[in-house]
């Protein structure tokens, strides 16, 4: 690794739980927490928001919605979303996602509604 850049391959990663399915999240540390890029497979997804976090979703295989602030939005591969903080969200269908959060994903930026 250099001070100057870093390399990972996202899908050799540990797979963790998360509100939308599963994530394996990379460059956190790397980053300072700056930024985190995550390789999510959706399942189950839960709507929840953040209060700091902006999040861009690129969808990269699979069919299936987006819900923003309660509208369903077609997704497919190559659609992309921004996510600004206060916006609940989640994915739903069969969708594997490259995810990009700023500043770096926080599990205690993360808010349900009950």
């Amino acid at each position: 690794m250099s001070d100057r850049f870093a390399v990972l391959q996202l899908d050799d990663l540990p797979t963790r739980r998360c509100s939308c399915g599963t994530t394996r999240r990379g460059f956190i540390a790397e980053s300072d927490g700056q930024a985190s890029v995550h390789l999510l497979q959706v399942r189950d997804a839960v709507t929840h928001h953040h209060r700091v976090a902006t999040e861009y979703y690129i969808v990269l295989a699979g069919e299936g919605e987006i819900e923003l602030d309660g509208v369903r939005h077609p997704a497919r591969p190559m659609s992309a979303f921004l996510i600004k903080p206060g916006c609940r969200h989640r994915a739903i269908g069969d969708l594997t996602v490259l995810l990009v959060s700023l500043p770096a994903a926080d599990d205690t930026d993360e808010y349900f509604d009950d």
